[in-house]
């Protein structure tokens, strides 16, 4: 395998596939990626390119670790693991938000400690404390938006698209901590020694960014 080949972490996916289309418009196409097969790692060394599909939230440790010099991360992910990379661009795709949301009859008490159910630990501990509240952190990797309903928490911190699953089951978000979408990354020590083709490739996503 080529060593100026540049190594591309793609997040397995609907996400990942809107992505990838990005990169073929870019003109880093990778014919063999969109054939039927169970294949995770594709390239073209016309273009310099290989691609590997990996689970999203795992994207930004191969990009950190090096496996990868490029990759494609969601914010909530860089803001909660806080990875040593670059974020070069924003994608404007697979938008959401990350809020707090509570049972619509829920009124927060600020004479107690708030109980705050989440998979996103240092994004909820850091949000409250800028607020100056107390909080206990349950940390739930699943179905979050049970734990208000059976009592387990007061509130859950989550990344909401269309809010229709919190209106199902009678929650609905109150507060917005931060929009998540898309970034593009690299890795720190490949940026150097490979900076103009990541360059290329950053300038040649950003022309197929829609605004």
């Amino acid at each position: 395998m080529a060593n100026n080949m540049i190594n591309v972490a793609l997040p397995k996916g609907r996400l990942g596939e809107k992505v990838y289309g990005m990169f073929a418009a870019a003109g880093y196409e990778c014919p063999s990626i969109l054939e039927p097969n169970r294949k995770l790692i594709f390239e073209n060394g016309a273009t310099g390119v290989r691609y590997f599909w990996v689970k999203p939230s795992d994207v930004a440790i191969y990009v950190e670790r090096g496996a990868a010099d490029i990759g494609v991360a969601g914010k909530d992910i860089l803001l909660e693991y806080m990875p040593e990379v670059y974020e070069l661009l924003d994608l404007n795709v697979g938008r959401c938000r990350m809020a707090v949301a509570a049972m619509k009859a829920f009124r927060d008490n600020p004479e107690r400690t708030l109980r705050v159910a989440t998979k996103f630990t240092r994004i909820a501990r850091e949000y409250y404390a800028g607020l100056g509240r107390d909080i206990d952190i349950i940390h739930l990797n699943g179905s979050i938006e049970i734990a208000p309903i059976l009592g387990l928490s007061d509130v859950i911190v989550d990344i909401v698209e269309t809010g229709k699953t919190l209106l199902e089951n009678d929650l609905e978000p109150i507060e917005t901590i931060v929009p998540i979408s898309a970034r593009l990354i690299a890795n720190k020590v490949s940026f150097k020694f490979h900076g103009e083709q990541i360059e290329a490739i950053c300038r040649g996503l950003a022309q197929q960014v829609k605004q």
